[in-house]
């Protein structure tokens, strides 16, 4: 069912569609597991193993249960929840069919995750002028093909198409037209800004600021004390304004990988060897890439969950002791072997092609080495 929503507004000619798809590996359990089918499903580790909820089916989100929640805390709303570790080789294969049956459609398809994605229908293989019958289209294609539910959002812009997405969850169709697109903002509550997080909504509140079109009005001022240097975007956000294309290949500005531990870590030595085989990991990328690396990062989350990284900038390389003896050298920075450790992680960016003429790149946020707060 489509939801047409009405407005007033000359939008740009783009036909941009946002396709999601439903409780993504929770659905590929349900469909390859009959007996899961109609049960409350959550993928993910174990509750006494300081498990994460990967992802919920419909029927454990109705007892609260959501992604990135403790697994002990979703086991507590729902009892009779079911467990399922996860098979991202299951998912990959399922997201591999669904992006086949996009790029059948049109070239421009942005990819966001394994399930979801970005596409510029504009101009499209099929010559349909309908932006909304190619949703229409792409979904039954889905369901044939996977045997799983996709919701698709239907704009003139990237910002409105995703909102749109999440509208009718699951299996949803919501249209904003460019004509109507007035009306569907003024629904809309702050918190559907980019960049507004819970912490920011609820400074934006406090200041008066209920409703995404309240940031019109808001005093420019106030607006930049309380989101910083998002204010000019978040007001032409306010208004549907959304110039970004879809970009089919974006190039990577990191890689990196992160371990959390059933049990805290103290041995400094177990922890040296973990962060020695993260940073081999990722110079191992950087070679398949061909790419160049010129900072590592190392993050620390301790016992008690406070975090914190550590970085260091150098030339651009990809020598594997070079980049392990780097990110063994940032735990003499931390309290790691002093402080319990809960999470480790390496990280590789400020990347370039080519290591000779690699460019002076952008400073990151932490690299001046100082830690962060999280």
């Amino acid at each position: 069912m489509a939801d047409e929503i009405p407005v007033l507004q000359q939008g740009p000619t783009r036909r941009i569609l946002h396709i999601d798809m439903d409780a993504f590996y929770a659905s590929v359990e349900q469909r390859d597991n009959p007996s899961l089918r109609g049960q409350p499903v959550a993928v993910g580790g174990q509750p006494q193993q300081r498990g994460v909820v990967a992802a919920a089916s419909y029927e454990a989100r109705r007892f609260g249960v959501r992604s990135a929640m403790s697994m002990a805390t979703a086991v507590r709303l729902c009892p009779s929840l079911v467990i399922v570790r996860p098979d991202f080789s299951r998912y990959k294969a399922a997201s591999n069919a669904v992006f086949a049956l996009f790029r059948e459609v049109t070239p421009l398809v942005e990819p966001l995750s394994l399930d979801e994605a970005y596409l510029d229908v504009t101009e499209n293989a099929w010559n349909e002028p309908l932006a909304t019958t190619v949703a229409r289209r792409l979904k039954d294609r889905i369901r044939e093909t996977t045997a799983l539910t996709a919701s698709a959002g239907v704009a003139p812009n990237k910002f409105l198409a995703k909102i749109a997405s999440g509208w009718q969850k699951p299996d949803g169709l919501t249209v904003v037209a460019p004509g109507r697109v007035e009306s569907f903002l003024q629904r809309l509550p702050v918190d559907a800004l980019w960049g507004v997080g819970p912490v920011t909504a609820k400074k934006l509140r406090t200041r008066g600021i209920e409703r995404l079109v309240d940031v019109r009005t808001a005093d420019p001022q106030l607006l930049r004390e309380t989101v910083g240097g998002l204010a000019d975007w978040l007001r032409q956000l306010s208004y549907g304004i959304d110039d970004r294309a879809v970009v089919p290949h974006r190039a990577s500005k990191s890689s990196g990988t992160e371990q959390t531990y059933p049990e805290d870590l103290l041995d400094l030595e177990t922890i040296r060897r973990a962060v020695a085989e993260m940073a081999a990991d990722a110079v191992d990328w950087l070679v398949r890439r061909q790419l160049f690396a010129r900072t590592i990062v190392l993050k620390v989350r301790y016992g008690n969950f406070r975090t914190i990284t550590r970085s260091q900038t150098a030339t651009a390389g990809r020598d594997r002791d070079e980049f392990v003896a780097r990110a063994v050298a940032l735990l003499d920075r931390t309290e790691a072997g002093r402080v319990p450790v809960r999470l480790l992680g390496v990280s590789v960016h400020n990347l370039s092609a080519d290591a000779a003429s690699d460019p002076t790149p952008p400073r990151l946020p932490f690299q001046d080495g100082q830690g962060s707060q999280g």
